[in-house]
């Protein structure tokens, strides 16, 4: 038999707040609910994301295991359209090893580490086409990096996606010249329509 009661606040996690799964991006706390299930007691945190169409209930004790966290604050973000003006760091390794290397930093729920994984599999217009696997995870990374700045900074997925692409524009490798000047503003106009 299993009974519901909920309750106002644990672990510093309330409902309608924001919360980072690192498995899913970005979610929000719908409520706290105690719950007995074959006569023991357990606590969930009820995780809506809306984007996937999905609710997960996470044992509070489950919490640290599983990474779940608070949205990062504004100092990390910044941080995080930092390291995006950085220069890609690719190793020198097969790609299989590096899809698992990019996957567990995306999974990680550390938004350094998705940041590096948007940084690292960047390509401008003027750069080759990717494989569709480095698309597919460079699009998961900047999806979750999307979702969290925007619930941090109480903006659009599109002021977001600008905000994102600004900050890889300034990156060393879409730089263009002998004299190393960034490009034009105007290649970025394409990517931000798409995004739009």
């Amino acid at each position: 038999m299993m009974s519901t009661k909920k309750t106002t606040q644990r672990d510093g996690f309330k409902p309608g707040e924001y919360i980072v799964y690192p498995a899913h991006g970005v979610g929000q706390v719908t409520a706290i609910e105690e719950q007995e299930i074959a006569g023991f007691k357990l606590e969930l945190f009820v995780v809506s994301f809306a984007k996937e169409k999905m609710t997960l209930r996470v044992p509070v004790a489950k919490v640290a295991s599983v990474g779940m966290r608070k949205l990062t604050e504004a100092a990390g973000i910044a941080k995080a359209l930092d390291v995006l003006t950085g220069r890609a760091r690719v190793k020198r390794t097969m790609w299989s090893r590096r899809a698992q290397e990019y996957e567990a930093k995306i999974n990680s729920g550390d938004i350094l580490a998705v940041a590096e994984v948007v940084r690292d599999l960047y390509r401008s217009e003027a750069q080759p086409e990717q494989s569709y696997s480095e698309r597919q995870l460079f699009e998961t990374a900047l999806a979750r990096l999307v979702d969290e700045v925007a619930a941090v900074d109480g903006s659009t997925e599109t002021e977001a996606m600008k905000r994102i692409e600004t900050s890889l524009a300034k990156g060393p490798r879409r730089a263009r010249g002998a004299d190393g000047a960034a490009e034009p503003d105007a290649d970025n106009d394409d990517a931000s329509e798409e995004a739009a």
